[in-house]
């Protein structure tokens, strides 16, 4: 399935918030679905690349997060041929859950590769994880992006994540051209705990665009 990436635009996000472009009535996933314009990702090119290259490889990944999936086609592309992708969303937004056109259009552009297998997980974050038992080699934070949202997904799903494993946070730092703020949650979440506190369990391994990934060393 075709897909495009938020291009950093000043003071816009890609296609999706800018008034002038003709894309901007195309928003509603009914339209990727219906093969009217690609499915939409949230991230830059660059961040792209980045997605693909950290989870070159990794077993067991998780993303919080799916929206129409170009993020998790990312993961999946560069993944362990054996291993598993677990995509977390409620997709609670659509009026018509029957149709549900935001979970159909991810699980198409999923499903653009079949490298390793995929478990959908229709639950809120903090849901899921109750009934999560096993080491993460890689986790996406990209759910709610309130700041008490994001620390209780940290909280919550960074004590399953192996030791040489990876948390991504989208969203999570300013950068030229780019659509986030000081008050964004994620950026907040980032600040306190990796820049203000710091500890030695956990490092900033990368920061490129809106994505800071953070490395589990201990």
């Amino acid at each position: 399935m075709r897909y495009n990436v938020a291009d950093p635009l000043p003071g816009v996000y890609g296609e999706a918030r800018n008034r002038e472009h003709p894309a901007r009535f195309l928003r509603h996933p009914l339209y990727a679905w219906l093969g009217l314009r690609p499915a939409a990702g949230q991230h830059t090119r660059e961040e792209h690349v980045s997605l693909r290259r950290w989870a070159a490889g990794r077993s067991c990944l998780v993303e919080i997060g799916v929206a129409e999936g170009v993020s998790a086609l990312a993961l999946r592309e560069t993944m362990d041929g054996n291993g598993t992708l677990y995509l977390v969303d409620p997709f609670h937004l659509s009026r018509a859950q029957a149709l549900n056109f935001m979970k159909r259009t991810a699980h198409r552009t999923v499903n653009g590769c079949r490298r390793g297998r995929v478990k959908w997980i229709q639950q809120f974050s903090y849901e899921a994880v109750h009934a999560w038992q096993q080491p993460i080699d890689l986790l996406l934070i990209d759910g709610d992006h309130e700041e008490a949202a994001v620390e209780r997904d940290w909280n919550l799903w960074s004590i399953h994540i192996r030791i040489g494993g990876v948390a991504l946070f989208h969203d999570a730092r300013l950068f030229k051209d780019g659509w986030t703020t000081p008050e964004y949650g994620p950026v907040k979440v980032v600040n306190r705990l990796f820049r203000e506190r710091g500890t030695p369990v956990w490092s900033i391994a990368e920061e490129l665009d809106s994505l800071v990934v953070v490395k589990r060393n201990a």
